[in-house]
């Protein structure tokens, strides 16, 4: 008796496509053509009805717009907006043509909603094959009224889940589809809709992008090389000084801990663009910096130091300007990790006979590292995308004109010179495969990395 207990609930917890295919009755496998029919025909009528309705809505979409929408998705337009010459009338005529811009946003949704229609026809057969299982074995399937009230209790999870998924899908996951789709057209300056078209050219844009032959591919592995430079600096100094600086607040021979901490994370409270700004200001050639030391006498007069001007000394500057914006950071994290290792740790060292410094290598870094270790890596990332800082100090100057178009400067990041690329320059496609390769050189770093650490592959605790 067990046994067949067992057995029947294990059949009746097999609802998946397949089964529902080639173990479905004919209202069950007719669920594949008409939505709900079989939770019509087995007293489920308001669940059947409710997924006819969504078969209705979803084919009238695709008769009355949808497949036109992907038609035009495989030429992305061919009439172009212009003058035609009406023979009737005797004049020329506007004509508006297809605009591959709003083409290429409708085939987008509409393969969305294709995987709507997709995902509504697996539930409607395996909610059909879940009735006739349920009949099959004696028991009555749930009325309207009981699953509504299972979706506030046993099935909570999805409900809870239903608005934030749709947000990610609609607001993140199809306007990025979107944006990936440019990097494969020759949409920049010389294509920009109605006025004129543009098309699919495959991989050509990642090939000119990554070609060190060319102005674009020269001026992609230049700017890679200095966003990789300014990430390992803004992000390591920002942490060693970090932890330094908390470990010396936080030792017993210091005083006053507390000020001491409140006079570092002070500037936390100002919005971080205003005190880019301010600094910004204050450096240039006639800001407070250069007057202030022709005052003293350190500078000539008509002389100023090119924070915003040399190569060097604006690469140099933004560093260290981030380390003042991203210490108090580091060390509120660091604070609250050194004040919980456990201080037997460092009673045993002590009684070992080791030393200030041995003691750091051996307990207190390495507890930092396994804590935060992820948080690292984020940060990392977060610098290979760091826009503000750059954008709001130098806006990516000093310039350079053997860079591409004179479109990037000698402090652009990745990120902010793809952000002159499609704002000021309009060549989105450029910017789109410059967004992707970001993405993949972020994605494999962080994850790469990650599974390298301790914090990964020893997740119990510290040893």
């Amino acid at each position: 008796m067990a046994k067949k207990e067992k057995k029947q609930k294990e059949f009746l917890t097999e609802y998946t496509v397949t089964n529902s295919l080639e173990k479905g009755d004919i209202f069950t496998k007719l669920s594949a053509v008409v939505f709900g029919l079989g939770n019509i025909v087995r007293g489920q009528v308001i669940k059947g009805l409710l997924f006819l309705a969504m078969e209705i809505g979803l084919i009238y979409y695709f008769v009355s717009f949808g497949f036109r929408a992907l038609s035009q998705l495989v030429t992305l337009g061919t009439k172009v907006t212009g003058q035609e010459w009406n023979e009737s009338k005797g004049i020329f005529e506007q004509v508006n043509g297809d605009n591959s811009m709003l083409i290429l946003l409708y085939g987008v949704i509409s393969l969305f909603v294709f995987a709507v229609l997709v995902i509504t026809w697996r539930a409607s057969l395996k909610s059909s094959y879940e009735a006739q299982c349920i009949k099959a074995n004696g028991l009555k399937p749930n009325t309207f009224a009981q699953d509504v009230a299972s979706m506030f209790d046993s099935k909570l999870n999805r409900t809870l889940l239903f608005l934030p998924v749709m947000g990610i899908v609609c607001f993140t996951i199809m306007p990025l589809v979107y944006m990936i789709s440019m990097a494969f057209t020759n949409y920049d300056r010389n294509h920009i809709p109605p006025g004129k078209l543009f098309d699919w050219v495959g991989l050509k844009n990642f090939v000119k992008i990554l070609n060190l032959n060319g102005s674009l591919g020269q001026t992609f592995w230049k700017v890679l090389g200095w966003t990789f430079v300014w990430a390992v600096f803004a992000t390591f100094l920002n942490y060693i000084l970090g932890m330094i600086l908390a470990m010396i607040i936080n030792r017993k021979e210091t005083h006053w801990k507390g000020f001491w901490r409140f006079c570092f994370i002070l500037s936390v409270a100002v919005p971080q663009f205003v005190s880019l700004l301010i600094m910004r200001t204050m450096l240039q050639p006639e800001g407070a910096v250069n007057i202030l030391l022709r005052q003293i006498g350190l500078l000539g007069d008509g002389q100023s130091l090119p924070f915003w001007t040399n190569v060097t000394w604006a690469r140099v500057t933004v560093i260290v300007i981030n380390l003042w914006v991203g210490i108090p950071y580091t060390l509120l994290t660091m604070t609250g990790i050194l004040q919980n290792i456990p201080v037997e740790l460092y009673e045993a060292a002590r009684v070992d006979g080791a030393n200030a410094v041995v003691t750091f290598f051996k307990i207190t870094l390495p507890y930092m590292l396994f804590v935060t270790t992820p948080n690292l890596i984020t940060s990392f990332v977060g610098n290979i995308n760091n826009f503000n800082v750059i954008y709001l100090l130098t806006g990516g100057n000093p310039a350079s004109m053997s860079y591409y178009r004179g479109t990037a400067g000698k402090t652009d990041l990745l990120v902010t010179w793809l952000y002159k690329l499609t704002i000021d320059n309009k060549d989105y496609c450029y910017g789109a495969v410059i967004g992707i390769l970001i993405f993949i050189i972020s994605a494999s770093l962080s994850l790469s990395v990650y599974r390298r650490t301790g914090s990964y592959n020893n997740e119990e605790g510290f040893q």
